[in-house]
């Protein structure tokens, strides 16, 4: 049986892939993640990371490790709340961004709910940047978002590179302005579009102007643009925009789960548990 504190200490790590990081993250000393990590390590007998002076990284029985980590932890924890009666409760104030809301992430929450029926919980869509407002704000417990890499302070889920999307039949001619759909401003998938596109001195003109994700669905599946998503959710009916095109990199971005630490609670950690226990909580959007 593996010790839930150092399946949480090398889980910090794995998010982060910095032990200073974890440490801060999980609110201990950095040389006490770095025992927790030798111990379990040597529990495993096998390596589980890679790290040198500048960097971190997981080995194949790393990866495999995490995976279990995550659904050990959820277990522990489900178990301890139902054999010792110290059911969670309270008001639990949670946001995600819409495109994220139609992945699994609802399956999560409901299960979350079934495991915690005592807990009420509060449910905001909105963008990453006003989802993190309110984080700030303290009108949000926590939230689960998109960021430029490396300026996220919660702890990653996935990094995951922005790709162009249209219909599998489009037909883009780049010295004619490209069709764009994007989200009202501010959004991180439009600056991010725009700025490549200008960058690479290529035309470009704002087709669709949306509020959620539902409308850029439409405006794709009509043809009406491009548009962008993390690859984890591009929806299966729409494709990559070819490389051979010549459209832009666009670089990546981060899926972060924020919590406020003025309202941190075990509720929330139970949420984040949840979260992260899934062996893939973000997959292709559905149709």
């Amino acid at each position: 049986m593996y010790n839930p504190e150092h399946l949480r200490s090398f889980l910090a790590v794995s998010e982060s892939l910095s032990f200073t990081r974890a440490a801060a993250t999980l609110g201990i000393r950095q040389p006490t993640v770095s025992q927790h990590i030798r111990k379990l390590e040597g529990e495993v007998g096998r390596p589980l990371l890679v790290r040198d002076t500048r960097t971190v990284a997981l080995t194949a029985d790393g990866e495999a490790m995490a995976r279990f980590a995550r659904t050990i932890i959820a277990a522990n924890e489900a178990a301890v709340g139902h054999f010792t009666g110290s059911e969670l409760s309270g008001r639990l104030r949670f946001g995600v961004t819409d495109d994220l809301a139609l992945t699994p992430v609802p399956k999560i929450l409901r299960e979350f709910r079934r495991l915690y029926p005592q807990i009420v919980l509060e449910l905001t869509i909105s963008q990453s940047l006003t989802l993190q407002r309110r984080v700030e704000s303290g009108h949000l417990d926590a939230a689960f978002v998109k960021y430029p890499p490396g300026e996220g302070h919660g702890r990653l889920v996935r990094r995951d590179p922005l790709v162009w999307v249209a219909v599998e039949d489009a037909r883009l001619d780049l010295t004619r302005p490209v069709p764009l759909i994007v989200y009202h401003a501010p959004s991180i998938s439009r600056s991010r579009g725009v700025q490549a596109l200008e960058h690479a001195g290529i035309p470009y003109r704002i087709s669709c102007t949306v509020r959620g994700v539902s409308g850029v669905l439409a405006a794709a599946r009509a043809g009406l643009g491009v548009a962008i998503f993390a690859r984890s959710l591009v929806p299966t009916d729409l494709v990559e925009v070819p490389a051979d095109v010549g459209l832009p990199e666009l670089g990546e971005t981060d899926l972060v789960l924020l919590t406020n630490p003025h309202s941190a609670s075990d509720a929330v950690e139970a949420l984040t548990s949840a979260i992260l226990s899934r062996r893939d909580p973000i997959r292709n959007i559905a149709h």
